[in-house]
């Protein structure tokens, strides 16, 4: 967190206020400020703070898996590749994967496409503003709670699925090519996701369509949020997301590329993912782990 950071969330989901309850702050705003400290809001208690890894063993991370012979005859065979992902769930709830069949050049372009809006000065970026009835746009905050304490962060949040909710109205117009670009990298994840969620169905013992049915069939919903984390003056002390769990069906990260910052908890201790180069890290959500 002491560098700007990035990064970009595909989630599958099942199934009011129009205005904060206090005025909106930029934490990029903040940032640009030149604070030689912290805001109170932002400061998180000291069970809360960022951990390392020390304990961990240094070479561990999150199963990487290779879906390449998913796809085609190259590669492991189908059964190889569904056991270890059963594996990185059971053992994880996460895991990496390579040769998903997403190009490259569309991972780099959607990373690029929102640095380049997210370095906009910030007035350029109010007309996007989100509000709490749908959260869509531009925010800095989820929740309503008056005088909560806040993440070290802003955000792009937009619904991709299903298409009444898609609304380009909300969608950024610059840089130039976002809004390109969004639309295909939102229908590529969305493949994917597909083909993952038929792995895990059957590594279930359940008809290969199960869960994408149980998500709606072909009204599944999707969103994409996209985190930007400013650098922080005090790092030690902030987040820029809290600890959680995400509640949808299953999340597809594309993580930055240069600067580590996701932890996952794994036996009580908080380990720094590495992300690979062109991966996804893909997340089991709240709901396909109680279904």
């Amino acid at each position: 967190m002491n560098k700007n950071k990035m990064d970009v969330k595909i989630e599958t989901k099942k199934g009011s206020m129009d205005e904060w309850p206090e005025p909106i702050v930029r934490v990029q705003s903040l940032a640009e400020s030149n604070l030689s400290s912290l805001p109170d809001r932002y400061i998180k208690p000291a069970s809360l703070r960022p951990t390392t890894t020390e304990d961990a063993p240094a070479a561990t991370n999150i199963p990487i898996i290779d879906l390449e012979g998913l796809f085609s005859e190259e590669g492991l065979s189908d059964d190889v590749i569904m056991s270890r992902i059963s594996e990185a769930c059971r053992g994880w709830g996460f895991f990496q994967v390579v040769n998903h069949g997403v190009k490259p050049e569309l991972m780099d372009a959607a990373r690029e496409n929102w640095r380049e809006f997210f370095h906009l000065p910030v007035n350029a970026k109010e007309t996007y503003s989100n509000s709490p009835r749908t959260y869509e746009g531009y925010g800095s905050r989820l929740g309503v709670e008056k005088g909560a304490s806040l993440d070290w962060s802003d955000y792009y949040f937009l619904h991709l699925l299903p298409h009444h909710l898609k609304d380009f109205n909300k969608w950024p117009s610059f840089p130039p090519t976002i809004r390109e670009v969004i639309d295909e990298y939102g229908e590529e994840l969305v493949k994917l996701s597909g083909r993952i969620m038929r792995v895990l169905s059957t590594n279930l013992g359940l008809k290969e369509d199960k869960f994408q049915e149980a998500f709606g069939g072909e009204n599944i919903g999707a969103c994409l949020r996209v985190n930007y984390y400013p650098k922080c003056p005090r790092p030690e002390l902030a987040l820029g997301l809290s600890p959680h769990s995400d509640p949808g069906g299953m999340t597809i990260l594309l993580p930055d590329d240069q600067v580590f910052g996701l932890q996952v908890r794994k036996d009580d201790t908080w380990i720094t993912v590495k992300p690979h180069p062109h991966a996804f890290i893909v997340n089991i959500g709240d709901q396909i782990q109680v279904d």
